[in-house]
Order: C-alpha cells, then sequence, then structure tokens
C-alpha cells in the first residue's frame, strides 16, 4: 500500500474504505475505525498542525479521496491556425475551446489547475484573468515531457492525483476523466504506474501506439517516428491524455530522456519508466470523436459542426421544433424549453434563454436575450444582448433591440430600432421608429408606458419619457415627456401651394428644351 507521512515514522494509507483506518507503525499494522483516526487527526492539526490539509482530505467518514490537479498543455505554437490568435482560444460555440475543456475539468472540482503555454501567453492570461487558474510557460519548444515538467513549480506541495491534458482537445468528457482517475485509484497503490486515455483510430496515421496485453495493462507506446512496422498496424493510439500519482510523475519526468527520432522529452515515455520500475500501466479505451484535436481552420470547422450536430439532437429530444435543423446554430450555453420551435437560418449567440411555446421565425440573430412564454421573434430579427421579452411579445422583421425590456403583449412588429428602453406591457412600435440613445459619448434610456401607441416613422430622442396610453404622431421627433393619455405631434406643419407642382413642371421642361436647342 502507498503511504504518506504523518509525523516521525507513522504513515496512514491513502486507500481505505469508509470504515477502517490501516496506520503502519515501524513495520507493523494497526486497523482502526474512520472516525476515530478522523478525530485523532483533527486534534492533531488543531494542536500541533503537524498533518498537512493537502495529506488527508476528510468528508464525512471517508478518507480515502485523493485531491486532483489538472495540468493543461497550450504550448503548441498553432502555425497551421494562421492566426493571430492563440490556438485553444479559439471559439466553438461561441465559447473558447480551453474554456470548454475547463467546464469539464471543474466538474471535478480539482484542487489546482495549470495551464501550460508558449507563445502569446499574454492571451490566455487574459482570458483566464477571472478564473484560479494557474500560467506557466515552456519557454523552449522541447516535447510535452518538457511541458509537464513546467508545472511542477506550481503544483509544489501538492500530493495527489494529477491528469494531464490538452487545450486543443477540447471535447473530453467529466466522466472519462473521472474514469481515468478511478482505474489509477482502483488498483494497488504499490503497483501502479499511470492511466492512459486510448481510443481506436480509422486512419491512425502518425499517432503514437498502444501496445497491450491482457486486463487492460499496457506492455509498450511508442512514437509513430520511431514505431516498427509490426506497431505501426497497431489501431490502438494514444490521445496524449493520461492520469498518474503526483508521487510517481515528477521523478519519472526527471528522468525522461531525449534519445529518439524527434530528439523531443515525450510525456508516454513516464509509463515506460514507470513498466521498467516494476509498475503497472492501464489504458482506457474511449471513441475517436471525444478525443478530437484542433489544430488547424479546417479541424475547428470539423469541431464546430460535431458541436452544433450534438445541440441540435439534444435540443430535438427536449420537445423542441427544427425545420431545418442544420441551419440552426446554437451557442454552448443556449437554453431553450419544450414546445420553442425554431425557423431555418436562425442563430444564436451566447446567453439566451426562451420559454416555452416562443415563435423564433427564419434568418434571426439572438445573443445575450431572455425571452418569455409565447413570444414571436422574426422574420429577420437582431436581439442584441440586454434584451428581455416577458410573455407574448411580438418582436417583428428588421427590427433591432438593444438593452431593452419589453413587458407582455408589447409589440414592435417591423423596420424599429429599440436601444436602451424599457416598454411597457401591450405598447406598440409603429414600423420606423427609433430610440436615439446616444449622443456619441453617453448612452440615455427611454421609457414607453404601457398601452401606449408610437405612430410611425418616429423619433424618440433620448432621454424621454412616454406616459401610460399615450399616443405618438406618426412621423414626431419626440424630445420632451410625453404625459399619460396625451397625444403628441411633432413635425414640421403642412403648407399646401395650389397649383405649384405643375407651374414648376412646366417651367423646368421650358428650360430643360432651351438648353437642348
Amino acid at each position: 500500500m502507498r503511504k504518506h507521512a504523518i509525523h516521525g515514522r507513522r504513515k496512514i494509507g491513502s486507500s481505505v474504505d469508509e470504515r477502517a483506518v490501516e496506520i503502519e507503525n515501524n513495520g507493523r499494522f494497526y486497523v482502526f475505525h474512520a472516525r476515530f483516526v478522523t478525530a485523532v487527526i483533527e486534534m492533531a492539526r488543531s494542536l500541533w498542525h503537524i498533518v498537512p490539509e493537502h495529506i488527508v482530505r476528510i468528508r464525512g467518514a471517508s478518507m480515502n479521496k485523493r485531491p486532483v490537479a489538472a495540468i493543461i498543455l497550450a504550448a503548441g505554437k498553432g502555425t497551421r491556425m494562421k492566426s493571430a490568435t492563440h490556438k485553444v482560444l479559439h471559439p466553438i460555440g461561441g465559447r473558447p475551446m480551453l474554456m470548454h475543456l475547463l467546464a469539464s475539468v471543474d466538474a471535478l472540482e480539482p484542487a489546482a489547475k495549470v495551464v501550460v503555454v508558449g507563445a502569446e501567453r499574454e492571451q490566455v492570461e487574459g482570458a483566464l484573468s477571472n478564473t484560479d487558474v494557474k500560467v506557466v510557460t515552456q519557454a523552449e519548444q522541447l516535447g510535452t515531457g518538457h511541458a509537464v515538467l513546467q508545472a511542477k513549480a506550481a503544483l509544489q506541495g501538492f500530493v495527489g492525483d494529477v491528469l494531464i491534458l490538452y487545450g486543443d482537445v477540447p471535447f473530453i468528457e467529466t466522466a472519462t476523466m473521472r474514469n481515468l482517475v478511478a482505474m489509477l485509484k482502483a488498483n494497488k497503490a504499490d503497483d501502479t504506474g499511470g492511466v492512459v486515455l486510448g481510443f481506436r483510430a480509422a486512419e491512425p496515421g502518425a499517432y503514437g501506439r498502444i501496445i497491450v496485453k491482457s486486463d487492460q495493462v499496457i506492455d509498450k507506446m511508442v512514437e509513430f517516428k520511431d514505431a516498427n512496422a509490426a506497431e505501426r498496424r497497431v489501431n490502438l493510439c494514444n490521445s496524449g491524455l493520461l492520469a498518474m500519482r503526483s508521487e510517481d510523475l515528477w521523478p519519472l519526468l526527471e528522468r525522461v530522456g531525449n534519445d529518439n527520432a524527434a530528439g523531443e522529452y515525450y510525456l508516454p515515455d513516464v509509463i515506460m519508466l514507470a513498466k521498467a520500475d516494476g509498475l503497472t500501466s492501464r489504458v482506457i479505451e474511449t471513441d475517436e470523436a471525444e478525443v478530437l484535436g484542433i489544430n488547424s481552420r479546417s479541424e475547428l470547422a470539423e469541431a464546430e459542426k460535431r458541436f452544433q450536430t450534438a445541440r441540435r439532437e439534444h435540443f430535438m429530444r427536449e420537445g423542441v421544433t427544427l425545420i431545418d435543423p442544420d441551419s440552426v446554430y446554437f451557442a454552448f450555453d443556449t437554453q431553450i424549453a419544450a414546445d420553442v420551435s425554431i425557423e431555418p437560418n436562425v442563430v444564436f449567440g451566447p446567453g439566451v434563454s426562451i420559454a416555452s411555446g416562443t415563435k423564433i421565425r427564419a434568418f434571426c440573430h439572438l445573443e445575450g436575450v431572455r425571452i418569455g412564454e409565447a413570444c414571436e421573434i422574426g422574420p429577420f430579427a437582431r436581439l442584441r444582448p440586454g434584451t428581455e421579452l416577458a410573455r407574448n411579445v411580438k418582436i417583428g422583421n428588421f427590427v433591432e433591440t438593444k438593452k431593452s425590456r419589453f413587458e407582455a403583449g408589447a409589440k414592435a412588429n417591423h423596420l424599429s430600432y429599440i436601444g436602451d428602453a424599457s416598454v411597457g406591457a401591450k405598447a406598440n412600435i409603429g414600423a420606423g421608429t427609433i430610440t436615439c440613445n446616444y449622443d456619441g459619448f453617453f448612452k440615455y434610456g427611454t421609457e414607453i408606458g404601457a398601452g401606449a401607441f408610437i405612430g410611425s416613422n418616429s423619433a424618440l430622442v433620448a432621454p424621454v419619457k412616454i406616459g401610460d396610453g399615450a399616443i405618438v404622431g406618426a412621423g414626431s421627433v419626440v424630445t420632451n415627456n410625453v404625459g399619460a393619455d396625451a397625444l403628441a405631434v411633432a413635425r414640421g406643419k403642412q403648407d399646401e401651394k395650389p397649383g405649384w407642382a405643375k407651374r414648376f413642371r412646366e417651367a423646368m421642361t421650358a428650360k430643360k428644351q432651351k438648353a437642348n436647342s
């Protein structure tokens, strides 16, 4: 059993059940009830501070939960992307691929997360500025083993299980990560090396190969460049992802050499070094699609396609109607209730939620929007961040909204811009209405009361308030507040000159004839 020092030569086993704890003292073993050991450890912590928190994690009566740390490698140059943006920050479904991966990692509740970067470190640090992720640099690209070693200082003092992941492999599921760690814990600690995630490739190509014996035990791992003909015929490939105890990982990495065809320090070599030390490593297999790596624009497009296909299937299973699924694009956080109908060519940016019974008609774009029940949107509508629609609101064709709330039953049926506004219940916004909310320096709000009627082609110059039940005459430019139930007409007075148009045409015709003679 692998053990951790508590004080002097006393040790406590790190792999025990919820009822018993086995303790070694000078070669002799004693078994105690877990609750008793818990009490003793807590007393020791409070009195002498001799038990570091990372040595024994206590949850309820369980003593066997080792902490997990995740190291994410993102130091590749990404030259095939041909982009000034760091490769792992390219979005899929409106979220950078690195953030997709971190969301799955976070579900494990890891004790630490470290991202290893090379070039464009500032970009990655900026993206992670509001997180608890540590960023370290691999100054020279000397291989994956060397990259992982750069995270050692950031994990100083950490004792637990380490997951090694890749920032450009964003679709690894939390369940798969748990399986890697679980297999690491499931086997006898003294003879377990690491657990590797493998996959069966339809076209193995240049992937590293995994040669296994029975019971998922790894006999050999070899990079394609260094593999012989027989090994290259094996279709069990190395994803690069693995789990290993920190107590084993760092000493093994220090021993990895670069005597290979590429002259690099390969991470998989730790598995073979562990084998040489008498430790057994195993492989868990997953689908090739889960370990899809993204290194080029075409692979990014393929990843987006996979993501969208999965989201479409999800929503249709949940009771959402998609008239033409392949033409509808979702973001990573789109929320749609059952009995929503979506017509073709609709795009959802991040931050959209839609309640039941709403219809999204063709060619709409929505981002940062909350839509209530039984609304109708579009066709050809654009709803921008900060838009909130209560029940039974109608936003029609060629209407743009931004940072505005529409109360129940309000309507803006066509050709309008409503920004930084509140629109009361059952208010009617006529065609061509705009809220003039920006003076080139600041934004201002417009309030439109319940039941108000705004005539076509009106400009509401903010800040301005239209009272409940008020009417604004078509073509008005409103610069002052309008009282409840009042009529406001703000346009030039019509002046008619009888016969003027006829006299004008005759005069101009004569002038043109004279000029051409």
